[in-house]
């Protein structure tokens, strides 16, 4: 079957019942194209809870993304179409681990990036998107009368939002980090400079701080996709430095820009586990459980609170 034809099927399918279906940025564009919603964590988390009004929601993305969907929406059904579509980084922190710093830094406010499982959100006072992570910090940390937070679970988000808000952050823990985002080196930057010099560089804050210290630009996918969108008519050429997905996202938005990824290959195969038969063969097995997504009432209830602080702030 062809990938049209799968896409027909799916609208189709889609069609006839009350479903919806969310696709973060990084989905391949087959995916993208057959989404109700696109978006990054921030945008996606803000839908899931205000515009998702269907009772089965499909969120094409990684786990820790469906879970904040099931967070907001203990009434639905969240299905994901891969149950194999993990995120590395949100495996680096678990409550145990939470605890732990909270037992040794008693009074300062924990911080856990949206990359985290309900679990640990559950066990924290805010949460925090790439796109929010430094206005979360200044919040947060004027709430609690301190000049420093715990945050997690990727030290470079942490080190950028020190950095711009000037508010220590306590790497919870000092090794976590994005494998894709992570590879991205200096040099990578330097050779992408030399190739194409008139060019405009973006990058994600995951990034470490030697690559955002020489870039253009710094931000979320939603952010560098603004960028993009709002950039005047001189500016012609941009070298995306996240997820290839984003690069053809604009590429479709805007065509008459001219793109580069910032490496050969920047790819989230986690999120490339996600494929249009998995979605068709939801949208035929709705009340399949082997994919849904069902975070616990009691966690879920623990874990919406970081969560409407963070919207709160956002």
């Amino acid at each position: 079957m062809t990938i049209k034809q799968l896409q027909q099927d799916i609208l189709k399918l889609k069609r006839e019942q009350d479903v919806i279906i969310l696709a973060h940025y990084y989905q391949s564009m087959e995916i993208q194209e057959i989404a109700d919603y696109l978006g990054g964590s921030l945008e996606l988390s803000k839908i899931a809870k205000e515009k998702a009004h269907s009772e089965y929601i499909i969120f094409a993305g990684v786990i820790f993304m469906a879970e904040t969907a099931s967070i907001l929406n203990q009434d639905k059904h969240v299905l994901i179409p891969s149950r194999e579509a993990c995120c590395s980084l949100a495996a680096y922190l678990n409550p145990k681990m939470v605890k732990l710093f909270r037992k040794k830094y008693p009074n300062l406010p924990v911080v856990t990036y949206v990359n985290s499982t309900a679990a640990v959100k559950a066990e924290s006072d805010i949460s925090c998107t790439s796109s929010n992570a430094v206005n979360i910090v200044r919040n947060i940390s004027k709430e609690y009368q301190v000049d420093r937070v715990l945050f997690g679970p990727d030290a470079n988000l942490a080190d950028y939002a020190e950095q711009k808000s000037k508010i220590q952050t306590v790497k919870m823990p000092r090794e976590g980090q994005c494998i894709v985002h992570s590879q991205i080196s200096i040099n990578d930057v330097k050779n992408a400079r030399k190739e194409h010099p008139s060019a405009i560089i973006l990058v994600h804050p995951e990034c470490r701080r030697e690559v955002r210290d020489t870039v253009d630009f710094i931000g979320s996918t939603a952010q560098m996709y603004n960028r993009v969108k709002q950039s005047p008519s001189k500016e012609t050429e941009f070298i995306i430095g996240t997820e290839h997905g984003m690069l053809e996202r604009m590429a479709q938005d805007f065509p008459n820009k001219t793109y580069h990824l910032l490496k050969d290959d920047i790819t989230c195969l986690d999120m490339k586990k996600n494929k249009l038969e998995h979605i068709k063969h939801l949208l035929e097995h709705l009340d399949d459980k082997t994919f849904e997504v069902k975070v616990p009432s009691e966690i879920a209830k623990r874990a919406l609170k970081p969560i409407e602080k963070m919207l709160k702030y956002s």
